[in-house]
């Protein structure tokens, strides 16, 4: 079976006093020496391709499944280029929404546009990680008959034998960012936060996908550098990032701070959208923060770049954070929104941007009446 992967929502010393306070016994996740866990490698270089791609929506068909095999098929033909121009390549990275693209309808109709993981989508990957020899990951918009009228945003890792080897849950979603004062609805760990670990184990909350090509995660979350830190102390050798929209400095950024390699692949919008400019440039950087490789603008491409992934570890152990120093800070910080908003009954769930908003109002900490 997949492990489930998801994102750390805070700073170690930070998210272990909490747990504490929850009443909740964390296995070990840090090496109190300064190691991480790894698996041999099976080669000294690996490569790295990401695949930077134009994504048809949902809404431009009238039939969901329609637009599905649509974006299925212009994966299917990326996958044929990166596995068969320039290096034979290790890992495939593709943007959040390869299949889905980015929507803003409210969930009931969202809903129909999610897949299921595994499903005929993920099969068909899977042959194509076989035939390619390739890991293959990329993010949807994903529902589960666990989690019933949930929209979950997840990052699928498809290993080189065709299997899933991971589904990596995004974190938390950015708030009070948009201009138009609503909120990202779909479901988190942060916000369904007790019921998520009741149900896959404290131990799945930050662990790393161990690979004979080093240790990786994935993420979609943005300008969190704690998340990016958690991660670090894990272990994470190669950070995969998935967007829709992005910041090129927080990703070198974050590189640099972790000492780790990372990709991110953003989505490229029609040429005649609002959003055409903050398309596509995605890259790939070095954990000194300098650029590898990166995609010209908001335009189709696969670039590509060699990581030294044995020289890369060797003598490499976990960042030097300096928590102890930091940890008073820490721990008396309280978050706007409390953990756990979203873990309502189906028909309660907040059905637009605006009543995600209105939600987060409601159970704020700091908003006063």
């Amino acid at each position: 079976m997949p492990i489930r992967v998801v994102h750390a929502v805070a700073l170690g010393m930070t998210l272990v006093a909490c747990a504490e306070e929850r009443g909740r016994e964390w296995p070990p996740l840090v090496d109190e020496r300064g190691d991480y866990e790894t698996v041999p490698l099976e080669k000294d270089v690996v490569v790295v391709k990401v695949v930077q791609n134009l994504v048809r929506n949902m809404e431009d068909f009238d039939d969901p499944q329609a637009g599905l095999a649509e974006n299925l098929r212009r994966m299917e033909s990326w996958i044929e280029t990166a596995c068969s121009e320039g290096s034979q390549p290790d890992f495939i990275l593709f943007n959040e929404f390869p299949l889905t693209g980015y929507s803003r309808a409210p969930r009931e109709e969202k809903l129909d546009y999610t897949i299921r993981i595994p499903g005929p989508e993920t099969d068909r990957l899977g042959e194509l990680a076989r035939d390619c020899d390739s890991y293959i990951i990329f993010g949807s918009y994903a529902r589960d008959e666990e989690w019933p009228g949930h929209i979950l945003s997840i990052n699928t890792v498809i290993d080189r034998q065709g299997e899933i080897a991971a589904e990596f849950w995004k974190s938390r979603n950015i708030k009070r960012f948009s201009a138009d004062g609503g909120d990202i609805p779909t479901t988190t760990v942060e916000n369904v936060h007790d019921r998520y670990l009741d149900r896959y184990g404290e131990e799945q909350l930050i662990p790393v996908l161990r690979t004979e090509f080093g240790n990786i995660a994935v993420s979609t979350v943005q300008l969190d550098p704690f998340v990016y830190a958690a991660f670090a102390m894990r272990g994470v050798e190669i950070m995969f990032r998935t967007a829709t929209l992005f910041s090129e400095t927080d990703v070198m950024a974050v590189a640099r701070y972790n000492n780790m390699y990372s990709a991110m692949c953003n989505i490229v919008f029609p040429a005649d959208s609002p959003a055409a400019s903050q398309g596509g440039n995605s890259l790939i950087v070095g954990p000194d923060g300098g650029v590898l490789a990166q995609a010209a603008g908001n335009v189709e491409a696969v670039i590509e770049a060699e990581i030294p992934i044995a020289e890369f570890r060797a003598g490499r152990g976990i960042h030097r954070y300096p928590l102890e120093l930091l940890e008073p800070v820490f721990s008396q910080y309280r978050g706007e929104i409390p953990l756990n908003h979203l873990d309502l009954p189906p028909e309660r769930l907040p059905q637009t941007r605006q009543d995600m908003a209105a939600l987060l109002d409601r159970v704020s900490r700091w908003l006063t009446d």
